[in-house]
């Protein structure tokens, strides 16, 4: 394929993609409200009894719902984004491998999903009650804005998701030769160190304990990724 093929594919790809998106977030709109309350939840719960969240301004609401519906519907056409992906990404493919487009295109999503929900009932309970614990003794009360909580809520879910893509991304650069095992093996304490610094980054709270929850995940999909390196090179 030339140049001009590929970007032209590329840009097929990518209409393709926003469209499954906007799909999937015109059905989440119908069920927008009760996904925000779903996602009060860790928050409310890390917050003192009949506490409550608050907007600022009148459109306050419909900016939320539409950021809400928006990433909804990513994480609904998840699996369709990454088919995209990897028939774009793996044109050179053997024909017995090409089977495997959509399978990966699936599990894609199901990591994607996978590590949004670890986020939402494993991370965020532990990030959001040392965050509110901090503020123990200090006379402060915490009155989150309901915009500014959901634009963390929201981009820690897709965050979460795109970590947890971790050993299909290694796989790939395995079927591309960029990476291999020896790669793995040589570099392991730096990449652990990374991860770690990374999970310090996204989690909401300054605690070691969600750092810590976010970044092991991560180790073991390191490795998964670097498993998976060994058997192409047995394939191979």
């Amino acid at each position: 394929m030339t140049v001009v093929e590929h970007l032209t594919e590329l840009r097929n790809r990518v209409v393709r993609s926003f469209l499954f998106i906007a799909a999937g977030a015109v059905v989440s709109l119908i069920f927008c409200k009760d996904i925000y309350h779903a996602l009060q939840v860790p928050m409310l719960k890390a917050l003192p009894p009949e506490s409550h969240f608050i907007v600022t301004s009148p459109f306050e609401s419909y900016v939320a719902y539409f950021k809400i519906a928006l990433v909804a519907g990513l994480f609904i056409a998840s699996p369709f984004v990454f088919y995209q992906i990897w028939r774009f990404v793996l044109p050179g493919l053997k024909d017995n491998e090409k089977k495997m487009v959509f399978p990966f295109a699936l599990l894609s999503g199901v990591l994607f999903t996978g590590g949004a929900l670890f986020g939402y009932f494993v991370v965020f309970p532990a990030g959001f009650y040392y965050v509110n614990a901090i503020l123990d003794g200090t006379g402060i009360v915490m009155l989150p804005r309901m915009e500014d909580y959901l634009g963390v809520a929201l981009t820690l879910l897709v965050a979460f998701g795109v970590c947890f893509e971790l050993p299909l991304f290694i796989f790939l650069l395995g079927k591309l030769g960029i990476l291999t095992s020896a790669h793995i093996k040589a570099y392991r304490r730096y990449v652990i160190v990374i991860l770690f610094v990374v999970a310090a980054v996204l989690t909401p709270g300054p605690d070691v304990i969600s750092q810590v929850l976010l970044a092991l995940p991560m180790w073991i999909l390191f490795e998964a990724g670097g498993l998976s390196l060994k058997l192409i090179k047995h394939k191979n």
